[in-house]
């Protein structure tokens, strides 16, 4: 996969993230990446319990790069800063990261059976920026992305979908089909839409690593929050 900067579009514009990467590391993500259970990203300055001992309502992020934090220290996920905020502001909900960079909406559908069994609250979903950057058949994103939201909306589970968009030279008809998908499937299944999930990170200095792909810490806590800011109207305190 290039090395190429996501170019926000249109805020109707759909985007379920993008975990891209370089060339190389596209096409043969790290050995720490490629896991064989769902990943959990450790906490920020916390200790705690194991998923199996805690009674807390789950919030499950899954998805690529951008949900897994690329690129970053453990604990400076978006899914680590949504934890630390959510406890702070009183909420009892446990935040499972379950992203690994190099997915695919194909890697997502072949896993989501994982996340079902989880039986979180809320699953946030954010796939699709890598078939993107691939250049993948939209017909084939589309029928992923849809055994996704559906298989988890089927097992009650609340779904939230959060979106990115791709560079200018992947052409408009191609975009546009792209960004179409998640608009289509947010109005089938009813489900709460992030347009953008690098809203105020993108392009914003010290927000962006150095591909300008992926947000650094400081970005992941202003995803965090635009993400809070999708899922609050699903929470109990």
């Amino acid at each position: 996969m290039r090395q190429v900067a996501i170019v926000p579009i249109l805020a109707a514009t759909l985007l379920i993230v993008s975990g891209c990467r370089s060339n190389q590391s596209a096409q043969s993500p790290p050995a720490e990446t490629q896991q064989a259970a769902l990943p959990e990203a450790p906490r920020n300055n916390t200790i705690e319990p194991p998923l199996e001992q805690d009674s807390r309502p789950r919030i499950v992020c899954f998805g690529d790069s951008l949900t897994a934090g690329y690129g970053t220290e453990a604990g400076q996920s978006y899914p680590d800063f949504l934890q630390a905020t959510l406890d702070q502001q009183g909420y009892r909900y446990r935040v499972v990261n379950a992203g690994i960079s190099g997915n695919t909406t194909k890697d997502g559908a072949e896993r989501v059976d994982r996340v079902v069994a989880l039986k979180a609250a809320v699953v946030v979903v954010e796939f699709g920026g890598n078939d993107g950057l691939r250049g993948l058949r939209i017909e084939d994103t589309r029928a992923n992305l849809d055994k996704i939201v559906s298989t988890l909306t089927k097992s009650g589970t609340h779904v939230v979908l959060a979106g990115i968009t791709l560079p200018p030279d992947y052409g408009p008809d191609y975009i546009q089909q792209f960004n179409q998908t998640y608009e289509m499937l947010a109005k089938k299944y009813h489900a709460p839409m992030l347009p953008f999930l690098l809203k105020g990170v993108f392009g914003a200095d010290g927000m962006m690593q150095p591909d300008s792909t992926h947000a650094t810490a400081a970005g992941n806590k202003i995803v965090a929050d635009n993400v809070l800011g999708l899922i609050q109207p699903l929470l109990k305190k």
